[in-house]
């Protein structure tokens, strides 16, 4: 007979990034699975709703700021059991229009930030449990416009296989993601989101669009699924297969 206990009951998860999206949802769900939840984001109006309606512990600061990020783990009162890390989305630009800024915050976003939280997360979470890192898949094609973020997409399996040996025994795992129907898509899209959502619905053999809380269910399960490390997890409703 299945256990009706929440999965999570008596862990404690961290969403860095966690007011919107992806990490809103996974810290819905973990919350739901029995987790206290501990939810980080730039906007502290944002995260005061947050904290009211999941009852979580909040800190508002730039994850990109190191010394805070720093300081945020170092004064954590206990260990935790789970940290996911978000991000603020893929940069896209042709070679001759790149932005050195954008770029540098991208490659702090996709690969400074998930080191820096590997190196000072670790001595705060317990033997197996798990640090998660967003990326995506659309990088891998080739393209105009894909250069920083598709080297930033193959380095990523990279950095994760390698934080997994040696964080060891505490886990470390990539969910890359398609298309996700969230506030940064519709930020991102304007008035062509809706056109985007109908491609999708058409062509993904899904017939239906990835949502948040499909990322959120696959996070919980890398949570509680202890046989995992060092893996990129694919969520794209099968975008990769039709090249939508």
């Amino acid at each position: 007979m299945a256990s009706t206990v929440p999965s999570l009951t008596g862990q404690t998860v961290v969403v860095i990034g966690g007011s919107l999206g992806i990490g809103l949802e996974t810290a819905r769900l973990a919350r739901a699975e029995g987790a206290e939840v501990i939810v980080t984001a730039r906007s502290a109006d944002r995260l005061q709703e947050v904290g009211r309606e999941l009852g979580a512990t909040t800190a508002a600061f730039d994850a990109l700021d190191f010394a805070a990020l720093h300081r945020f783990f170092d004064d954590l009162p206990d260990q935790v059991d789970h940290v996911l890390i978000t991000g603020p989305g893929p940069y896209y630009a042709p070679l001759a229009d790149l932005d050195p800024a954008e770029v540098r915050r991208d490659v702090e976003s996709h690969l400074l930030l998930p080191i820096e939280v590997a190196r000072h997360a670790t001595k705060k979470v317990r033997p197996g449990g798990t640090l998660l890192f967003m990326g995506g898949t659309g990088g891998r094609r080739v393209a105009e416009g894909l250069s920083i973020i598709g080297a930033l997409t193959a380095a990523m399996p990279a950095l994760t296989r390698n934080l997994a040996l040696e964080l060891a025994p505490v886990r470390a795992n990539l969910i890359a993601a398609g298309f996700v129907d969230t506030p940064l898509s519709a930020t991102l899209l304007g008035d062509q989101l809706e056109a985007r959502r109908d491609q999708l619905r058409t062509t993904l053999p899904i017939r239906r669009v990835v949502g948040p809380e499909d990322i959120a269910a696959l996070a919980v399960h890398l949570m509680t699924n202890t046989a995992i490390t060092g893996a990129t997890l694919d969520i794209d409703g099968g975008q990769q297969l039709v090249q939508g």
